[in-house]
């Protein structure tokens, strides 16, 4: 396979992830699709790594699964307390948290 052929399954991947991220409201929901836009920047890294013949790219995913892991691990300690005070996960709901 080319690498355009990776390439172009990162922007679809990422393309798909933006848009759960700006269409749904359930903050489950729109974590994965921040997760499935991290994903897909690691796929264009690693592509980018091996068009070029260095490490680079992998070395940036690599970093980036690394933050990816520390992101999962807050967001999801937020959205479990969250559902425990408010027994939502609704995104509209937490606007509601200000007041």
């Amino acid at each position: 396979m080319t690498v355009s052929a990776y390439l172009v399954l990162s922007a679809v991947l990422f393309a798909l992830g933006a848009t759960t991220v700006m269409v749904r409201r359930n903050s489950i929901v729109v974590f994965m699709g921040i997760e499935l836009m991290l994903n897909a920047a690691n796929l264009a890294f690693v592509a980018f790594s091996r068009m070029w013949g260095n490490m680079d790219g992998q070395l940036a995913a690599f970093f980036v699964m690394v933050v990816a892991a520390a992101e999962v691990v807050v967001g999801l300690a937020i959205i479990v307390s969250l559902f425990r005070t408010r027994r939502t996960v609704s995104v509209d709901d937490e606007n509601m948290l200000r007041h």
